[in-house]
């Protein structure tokens, strides 16, 4: 793999120059794994709270997910990862859980403006039903979160959609104000720089291939290690790639999914207006969903079409662009600039899995597509722990999680089984 994927997000960006790899032995309070949002939060909190910290990032900063996800700012874990929770526990253990991802989203918010991270958020997310049967799903979905976690949602019938998007395949949908969208490299990098001005210490190209456990564990990278008290492990699919020594019993616990994004040319300022009124994110609520926003120079990201591997499929642009003019026939003559990949990692239950290897080696992985917004507060609520309040830690590391079934061997065709299964339930 490149050192950085080609991307729109990249191609908009002025990145600083490449942090030099960890060269020597170091000794901290504690060694984050993960150059992502939740490994840098993490190691913000923690240097915030007076810890040394030193973060070890594989590549370079961004690099996974945190830089090129659909940008999305989601409340909440998903309508399946919700359930899990509702089901394993009392509501009012539910509702902890969602509060915290409503402070994720203020956390999202808070940093921006305290670290003057000019990274284009919006307010807005349209949840999208295309059939009308998966209306009354969407209305107690929206009814149930009203009631029970007391979060404000607005629902909008067929006669009103029009008003809202210029697409004639959505049905109805739920508007959610609080939730938002931004560019998610520029955010992540605004965060790294944060946290390197509160003196984290900061290791490009530095992959830890070695984990020793103990009252001092010792992180081993190709020319250097790290001596320290505690571990934040936060490289969540990528750990199996780049250190999978470092913690085997993690394996098996989330899936690497694919996930694919295109980036048209700038239509015009009015142009874009056109297609969504007021420029909020949306997703539709399919199995094997599209999810899409506007940018502030006035381009359509469009992602979807999961994957149960790394690999790009063959001309993803124009599959991509197939699957966006199904749902926007007007741009037929806006060029596609930008195509790329990558991977989330989702859990079985697709409720966020957090927990200890040991006493002073915390992990945080699963964030299922909801990563944007719970992976930032996940580092914080790590912090807390490390720092020894682990209370709001251990509302989420409670929840039980299974693991894939098959195996390494047979994980993968597993989930190409899945995503097969998931696209014939969205066909029919």
């Amino acid at each position: 793999m490149e050192d950085v994927p080609e991307s729109y997000y990249e191609a908009s960006v002025a990145r600083p120059p490449v942090l030099a790899p960890l060269d020597e032995t170091i000794t901290v309070d504690v060694g984050v794994i993960g150059g992502g949002y939740a490994g840098i939060s993490g190691a913000l909190e923690l240097a915030e709270r007076g810890f040394s910290v030193a973060l070890l990032e594989a590549r370079r900063i961004g690099w996974g997910a945190s830089g090129r996800n659909g940008g999305q700012v989601l409340v909440g874990l998903g309508s399946e990862g919700e359930c899990a929770i509702e089901e394993q526990f009392s509501t009012e253990f539910a509702k902890r859980a969602w509060d915290v991802t409503v402070e994720g989203m203020r956390l999202v918010q808070s940093r921006i403006t305290d670290h003057a991270i000019a990274c284009e958020y919006r307010s807005g997310y349209l949840h999208l039903v295309v059939k009308p049967r998966r209306r009354a799903a969407l209305e107690r979905w929206a009814a149930h979160v009203i009631k029970e976690y007391d979060y404000p949602l607005e629902f909008i019938g067929p006669g009103e959609m029009i008003d809202w998007i210029a697409s004639r395949r959505f049905h109805s949908a739920v508007f959610d104000s609080r939730s938002g969208h931004l560019h998610p490299l520029k955010y992540c990098l605004g965060l790294a720089a944060a946290a390197s001005r509160a003196g984290v210490r900061i290791y490009e190209r530095s992959p830890v291939l070695r984990m020793e456990r103990g009252a001092r564990p010792l992180l081993k990278t190709r020319q250097g290690s790290v001596l320290c008290r505690f571990v934040l492990l936060a490289g969540n699919v990528y750990l199996e790639e780049f250190g999978a020594a470092v913690a085997p019993e993690l394996g098996g616990r989330i899936m690497p999914v694919g996930t694919h994004m295109i980036a048209t040319a700038s239509m015009g300022k009015s142009r874009a207006d056109a297609l969504m009124a007021g420029r909020p994110a949306a997703s539709d609520t399919n199995y094997i969903l599209d999810y899409f926003r506007v940018t502030a120079d006035h381009r359509l990201l469009f992602g979807g079409g999961e994957t149960h591997d790394a690999r790009t499929p063959q001309a993803l642009g124009s599959r991509m662009r197939r699957r966006m003019l199904a749902v926007f026939p007007q741009l037929s003559d806006v060029p596609v600039t930008h195509a790329w990949g990558g991977l989330v990692d989702i859990t079985l239950n697709q409720a966020p899995d957090f927990g200890r290897l040991h006493s002073n080696i915390y992990y945080l992985q699963g964030f299922s597509g909801h990563g944007l917004a719970m992976s930032g507060i996940a580092g914080k609520i790590a912090a807390e722990a490390i720092a020894g309040d682990a209370g709001r830690f251990d509302v989420f590391a409670r929840i039980k999680h299974s693991r894939f079934p098959g195996g390494a061997l047979l994980r993968k065709p597993a989930a190409a089984l899945a995503l097969f299964y998931y696209r014939m339930l969205d066909l029919l």
